[in-house]
């Protein structure tokens, strides 16, 4: 596959992407891909900094450095990051959901979604005026509009709560009615905040249908951010992992659930286990890879942007304010990596010995030649004195018998 052919199938390119809040890195030199029509899964421990990833992405926040491109269907491209954040929902279709539900609960289902086509009613009604007199172009707007709430209310399965108010429905069903209010904006990429969380698992089921939906009869991409690996592990068709605001995994959802690097990162095991995770993990090839030192494409390397210093300090996590502090060997990855590179050192010491003939012995060497001499000497020597201890201890006694008093 050639670049072109390549680029053509990504929406979304995330390249080298920086976030600091004053002296506090929350992402660092972040790079990965999205590729249309697949559901491309972030995941990662609280405070890795996805939702500030999504926050960048959707134009909430201004990245320090980096590029964010998409790419549409009709060939336009954007960058993201030089958009004002209300021209990326309409210019280069770009919607999102948050972690905590932002529904109008006072108005009904229906309502909730056709304030989500409000731009298009707006230009249908002239700014009101149109609208006012009931232009033939409104009517026709207004029941388009209809139309297609209610479509995406059935795939929700909630049409038959169509005129209740939003704020009566249990929790998953608002999950379901916020982004059946999202897919009304016509987004070619859906970014969707831990949309299971707090569900139960017939409420997941029914949000996996509803996703699966979305990304087979529409086309939409869908860009995701949970905790719940039932729910990524299903329909993710590609993960990238995040730690400390670097990205430590990158692949299938497949590689990514055996990578020791994430099971160290996403599950915490203390220090004293990370070697354990190397030889659990039961793949001897991920040993053998990780045997070769750490992936400068996956780990966290040096930054590519001067803004972005290492993470060291402390990090932040933008929406709930907390300030987290990262020591040296915080990161479980990086020791997973730096344990890798030791086992791989040990396995390789012994070849210096075959060289040590011609070499001219070192301090160690001879040290381990030494030892048999002393050993050979010894044993005699050992001897020897336990016999001269004998006779003398004979004397004294004699000495005792006869001498003077």
């Amino acid at each position: 596959m050639d670049a072109q052919a390549s680029a053509s199938e990504l929406i979304l390119q995330v390249e080298h992407l920086s976030m600091k809040f004053g002296g506090l890195v929350a992402i660092g030199d972040l790079s990965f891909q999205a590729r249309r029509g697949e559901i491309t899964a972030l995941i990662g421990p609280n405070g890795a900094g996805k939702t500030t990833v999504f926050n960048c992405i959707t134009g909430f926040y201004k990245p320090t450095e980096g590029m964010i491109t998409l790419n549409r269907r009709d060939g336009s491209t954007y960058l993201l990051e030089r958009l004002p954040n209300h021209e990326i929902p309409a210019r280069a279709k770009v919607a999102r959901t948050f972690q905590n539900i932002r529904l109008f609960s006072g108005m009904t289902l229906l309502e909730n979604l056709l304030v989500a086509q409000h731009n298009k009613l707006m230009k249908a009604s002239g700014y009101t005026l149109l609208g006012l007199f009931g232009f033939p172009s409104y009517r026709q707007a207004s029941a388009e509009s209809i139309d297609l709430a209610r479509h995406w209310l059935e795939k929700a399965d909630l049409v038959d709560r169509a005129d209740d108010p939003a704020g009566d429905l249990p929790y998953g069903a608002q999950r379901r009615l916020e982004i059946a209010r999202a897919m009304c904006t016509g987004p070619e990429l859906l970014c969707l905040d831990e949309p299971a969380a707090g569900l139960n698992p017939k409420e997941s089921a029914s949000l996996n249908a509803l996703l699966m939906d979305i990304k087979d009869n529409t086309g939409t991409s869908i860009l995701l951010i949970e905790h719940d690996m039932s729910v990524v592990m299903q329909i993710s068709d590609h993960v990238v992992v995040l730690e400390y605001g670097r990205k430590i995994s990158d692949g299938n959802p497949q590689s990514v659930r055996t990578d020791p690097r994430v099971i160290a990162a996403y599950l915490g095991v203390d220090d004293e286990e990370v070697e354990t995770v190397l030889t659990e993990v039961g793949d001897e090839d991920v040993i053998e890879q990780l045997d070769t030192g750490p992936d400068s494409a996956h780990g966290p390397g040096n930054s590519a942007s001067m803004m972005a210093g290492p993470i060291s300090d402390s990090v932040e996590h933008a929406d709930e304010g907390e300030r987290v502090t990262v020591s040296k060997g915080a990161s479980k990855a990086a020791q997973v990596d730096a344990r890798a590179t030791s086992v791989a050192g040990k396995r390789v010491a012994p070849a210096p010995a075959k060289r040590a003939p011609a070499a001219k012995p070192d301090a160690e060497s001879s040290t381990a030649k030494a030892v048999p001499k002393k050993t050979a000497v010894k044993a005699p020597t050992a001897k020897a004195d336990s016999a001269s201890t004998q006779e003398a201890a004979a004397k004294p006694t004699t000495g005792k018998r006869g001498g003077r008093k």
